[in-house]
């Protein structure tokens, strides 16, 4: 009991010290506080001002070579050589593969032999008839009717064209290139008969066209000439320059028509049947577009930040129309404004910021 009696007096003299000595403090004015400044936000900015705007239409297509070739043998006899592989590039007339020669070589022979002994027969019946007519003399002095039932009796068509189909096949047992391009699905093995399939397909990549479909709505607004961005859809960085070549004035059952456009593939980055994105730009005229990153969501509102004396002042927007990077301003801005197009995620309106451009 005695313990305490001392305890609680001695706690209640240090709380009215401690009281004591706060309100000493409050009355003298010594109340400490911490004042935080705002820190700068580093961000990049740049010139508002009238610009050629390209208003787009996004479609998916494929990429198609320019030119494309099956080969094929027209015999099958065993393929004796083939001089290319996958993905080698050819030019025109460069030897691909032949078969081997020695039954069409025979072949010709006897057409040869066959085609020989048809003029022997011809003339001899041509020299039994009653005027005495020669094969050596001018055709046109034989009558056609009798020159017809001569080589009918002779057999001379017949063993002229069999002749005919056998130099062909000779000279068909060896593939050439038609023209410059890359072998592609070449899948036979030399001493292999060639097969039912191509032996093999040559592409010419270098200035492939781009096949994709636009909406009926849409047509009006394509021309001939037109200028398209292409980029493969597993690389979107990448992108090569193009022109509508073709337009189908066709529209399908699902109200699109089909489009071509040649464009270059100067780095071979484009490959037969590609997926790609095309952007198809229609140039409007001068309009007053900045960066859709400019453009941020305040409110539910769209906000893009002007630079003004070193801080960041939101201003509410009107956009129209928009292409893969930019929207055109319709109302909020002037030409000349300084705007903060990176940067401006988490700004807030009056916010101090440093320019790192």
């Amino acid at each position: 009991m005695t313990l305490r009696c001392i305890i609680y007096p001695a706690i209640a003299v240090c709380l009215l010290s401690c009281s004591s000595k706060k309100a000493q403090e409050e009355s003298s004015g010594e109340v400490k506080t911490t004042n935080v400044e705002d820190k700068a936000t580093e961000v990049k900015t740049k010139l508002l001002e009238y610009r050629d705007f390209n208003y787009e239409l996004i479609s998916n297509g494929t990429v198609a070579a320019m030119n494309r070739a099956e080969l094929r043998f027209q015999t099958q006899e065993i393929i004796r050589k083939i001089y290319v592989k996958n993905g080698d590039r050819v030019t025109k007339g460069q030897k691909l593969a032949e078969l081997d020669k020695f039954k069409l070589e025979i072949a010709k022979s006897q057409a040869i032999e066959s085609l020989e002994q048809a003029k022997l027969n011809l003339q001899d019946i041509l020299l039994g008839q009653v005027d005495g007519y020669s094969i050596g003399d001018d055709t046109l002095n034989i009558p056609a009717e009798k020159m017809k039932i001569a080589k009918i009796k002779s057999n001379y068509d017949q063993s002229r064209n069999n002749y005919v189909i056998a130099e062909h096949n000779l000279d068909a047992a060896t593939l050439y290139a038609p023209f410059d391009g890359v072998v592609a699905n070449l899948t036979v093995k030399e001493l292999n008969l060639p097969g039912s399939e191509a032996f093999c397909m040559i592409i010419d990549n270098r200035n492939p066209e781009v096949v994709f479909n636009v909406l009926e709505s849409e047509m009006p607004l394509i021309d001939l000439k037109y200028r398209v961005i292409v980029s493969p859809v597993f690389m979107p960085s990448y992108t090569v320059d193009g022109y509508i070549s073709e337009i189908n004035p066709l529209i399908d059952k699902n109200s699109m028509s089909r489009i071509k456009a040649s464009i270059s593939n100067r780095d071979n980055k484009l490959y037969e049947g590609m997926n790609v994105k095309v952007r198809v730009q229609l140039l409007l005229g001068r309009r007053l577009a900045v960066p859709k990153s400019a453009v941020v969501l305040r409110t539910n509102k769209k906000v893009v930040f002007r630079l003004k004396n070193d801080r960041a002042a939101w201003v509410y927007v009107q956009t129209g129309q928009e292409n893969s990077d930019s929207y055109v301003i319709t109302e909020g801005l002037n030409e000349g404004d300084q705007i903060i197009y990176d940067g401006n995620i988490n700004l807030a309106d009056d916010a101090p910021v440093i320019v790192k451009n």
